[in-house]
């Protein structure tokens, strides 16, 4: 993704193949991934159903381990981080419910202190700086003392981004965060995570399949196909014609000029 050497790049995979292994057999969803992520970027991962989105990022959050190849992550191999160790590198938001419990929107935050807390999980005040300022960050304060299952589903994503700004990682990995949203609220996800890599120099990488969205707010994108894996800026891939093979051409197309997707009239 990067041509500059001197770039700083804290994600980064070498002929990585994931998919999954069973006793019986392995399955491969995608191979030949080599791609470099550079610090305080905002990159969006972008491909059809089905075509290992998802099965990328927990590869490359140490959730399920490669099938071939290695992941990086500061010039370091993944596999030889602690759990410790990558929960103060690394903070993953999936799309999973979260499970019944009577907690408030703070102590959700709060959770994501755990990796820095002491045995008896006692907050100390750095810890209650860290969720407060995540607060602030997400502009959720009117939030803080609900319980979580009060919350509409726009809200809550920005609890869980909110949790995860908590955790104080160099990255942030996000699945689908705005799978259950409207336009409006993905919009505000968007230019939230945005602004945030720009004021925090976070790297975030997100799943998403708002393309149109991506291609104007991310600074990257990786676009998983059947065939090959394009990264690079928006304008890279469009130049490269990387756009054509995401949808059926009958019902959908990519506008060069406007540089989104738009659909076929008869």
């Amino acid at each position: 993704m990067l041509k500059d050497s001197k770039k700083h790049i804290v994600l980064k995979t070498e002929n990585l193949a994931i998919g999954y292994q069973t006793k019986k057999q392995q399955t491969v969803i995608a191979s030949e991934i080599n791609v470099a992520i550079e610090k305080g970027k905002f990159v969006a991962l972008l491909g059809k159903n089905g075509i290992g989105k998802s099965t990328l990022l927990r590869t490359l959050s140490k959730v399920q381990n490669p099938l071939v190849g290695k992941v990086f992550i500061n010039q370091k191999n993944i596999s030889e981080y602690t759990n410790q160790e990558l929960a103060t590198t690394l903070s993953l938001v999936l799309t999973e419910r979260l499970p019944e419990s009577q907690l408030t929107v703070f102590e959700l935050i709060a959770l994501g202190r755990q990796p820095y807390t002491n045995w008896i999980d006692t907050l100390s005040e750095i810890d209650i700086q860290k969720v407060n300022t995540a607060i602030e960050q997400t502009e959720i304060e009117h939030l803080k003392s609900k319980r979580f299952y009060e919350l509409s589903d726009g809200q809550l994503q920005r609890v869980l981004i909110a949790r995860a700004l908590a955790q104080d990682t160099e990255i942030i990995i996000l699945d689908e965060p705005t799978a259950h949203l409207d336009i409006h609220h993905t919009i505000k996800i968007f230019s939230l995570l945005k602004k945030l890599v720009e004021t925090t120099q976070k790297t975030i990488l997100i799943s998403t399949h708002e393309v149109n969205l991506a291609i104007q707010l991310a600074d990257e994108c990786i676009l998983l196909t059947e065939d090959t894996i394009y990264s690079g800026t928006s304008e890279e891939l469009i130049n490269k014609n990387a756009f054509d093979t995401l949808f059926p051409k009958k019902l959908i197309h990519f506008n060069k000029n406007l540089e989104q997707f738009v659909i076929k009239k008869n």
